[in-house]
């Protein structure tokens, strides 16, 4: 986590990418994350909720100019429901157009860390929080 930091030079901004849930919960913790990010680091930082985000910010990560460095945040869904008619989840769904998104950074030579939480996205969240803060130290 430390190395990835490192990566932020100044002009750069740092994004978390969020493929969680949406909540209060959730945001508090990830703004948490982002200012902490802000503060140590001097650069601009902002958070999307994916895969909302793709249709907006995500065009400009991947098309814009390479200053930005980005950590991905997945989770498996609690509960995960079945797309009508289909063979697969909304979860699968999901979970491919993260794994998209983050394959097209990589092709694009963006700065990216992925990192998957689990099902618990409470205890992975603070288990981050906790990383993040000692690699900031």
């Amino acid at each position: 986590m430390k190395a990835h930091f490192d990566r932020l030079s100044k002009g750069d901004y740092f994004a978390l990418l969020a493929y969680v849930e949406m909540n209060e919960a959730h945001e508090q913790a990830l703004q948490s994350i982002r200012e902490s990010i802000r503060n140590a680091k001097g650069v601009a930082t902002c958070l999307g909720f994916g895969p909302r985000f793709l249709h907006s910010t995500g065009q400009a990560y991947k098309g814009g100019p390479n200053s930005g460095v980005f950590l991905q945040i997945t989770c498996d869904d609690a509960a995960d429901l079945p797309v009508p008619g289909q063979k697969y989840t909304f979860g699968i769904v999901k979970a491919a157009q993260a794994r998209g998104d983050f394959q097209v950074l990589a092709e694009r030579q963006r700065r990216a860390l992925r990192v998957h939480l689990g099902k618990d996205v409470k205890a992975g969240l603070q288990k981050l929080t906790t990383l993040i803060t000692e690699a900031l130290s």
